[in-house]
């Protein structure tokens, strides 16, 4: 998934290996420069390092949690304060999540993001299937769609900032024959949508405090409408307040959906919904 013209990424902790092989007296040393997906022999020198052909000068010290790109003078960090603080942010897995704000917008604790996405395309099923993204963020569901046999993936984000994040990450997927990427937001977007023009939808929106509006019985009827009778939807909702406030956020999004029209059950750290939606004509 790396894309050519891309330049090195850095965090801390990739540099400070990088010098700690300089100290011991290393030319080269092999670490990652795309966030783990390959790993390649790295020239080093007092000044910088060298790769694919490029010098870069050491920057100076970078912060714990911060990706750094390079923007054609020095490394800079991935982020951007946009009304929110807008970050890429790495993991031990390799594949980053994105903060806004300081609240992780994927799992990380326990899996990749990138492996845990997988497992959501896996359970709605998608191969041969048309399939709507309704909150693409780095479009983790977007590259597993693609490789998992997706004729077709809409993929929608209304915040361009974090469509900046998309493309300076290696594991996000660029929009090519098979995905398309909207910078809209899907609660508008959803209404010039044709009829069962979908057989799969993943919805991954912000928590419910940001986004009440993805949470609407008047946008799940939306979902229910896009979607083929018969099609599969996942609804991440995890479980914030659960354990300071008793809220079951899961529960009630599924009640919500079987009023929509969804037959719908707990799977995973959401809900699975099968549409049972007919038009009326």
């Amino acid at each position: 998934m790396t894309e050519a013209g891309r330049g090195p990424l850095l965090t801390a902790a990739t540099q400070s290996r990088m010098l700690q092989a300089l100290r011991d007296g290393a030319a080269h040393c092999e670490c990652s420069l795309d966030l783990g997906l390959t790993v390649h022999s790295v020239a080093l020198t007092p000044q910088g390092f060298i790769w694919n052909d490029s010098r870069y000068a050491w920057p100076a010290a970078l912060k714990d949690r911060t990706i750094y790109h390079w923007d054609g003078d020095a490394f800079a960090p991935v982020s951007v304060y946009a009304g929110s603080l807008i970050k890429l942010v790495p993991t031990p897995w390799g594949a980053p999540t994105f903060e806004i704000d300081g609240i992780k917008m994927l799992p990380t604790a326990k899996v990749s993001p990138f492996e845990d996405a997988r497992r959501k395309v896996e359970l709605v099923g998608v191969r041969e299937r048309r399939v709507l993204d309704t909150c693409g963020g780095l479009g983790y569901f977007a590259a597993w769609s693609r490789r998992l046999g997706a004729t077709r993936v809409l993929s929608c984000e209304k915040n361009s900032s974090v469509l900046w994040l998309r493309s300076l990450n290696p594991w996000s997927p660029g929009p090519d024959a098979v995905i398309e990427v909207l910078n809209v937001a899907i609660e508008r977007h959803i209404t010039t949508l044709a009829d069962a023009s979908f057989d799969a939808i993943l919805h991954d929106p912000p928590r419910f405090g940001i986004a009440g509006e993805l949470y609407a019985r008047s946008f799940y009827e939306q979902l229910g409408r896009v979607l083929r009778p018969g099609g599969t939807l996942f609804h991440y909702t995890g479980s914030p307040n659960r354990l300071t406030s008793g809220r079951d956020v899961a529960g009630e999004v599924l009640r919500r959906l079987q009023h929509s029209g969804f037959q719908a059950r707990r799977a995973l750290d959401g809900i699975l919904g099968h549409s049972v939606f007919k038009p009326v004509r």
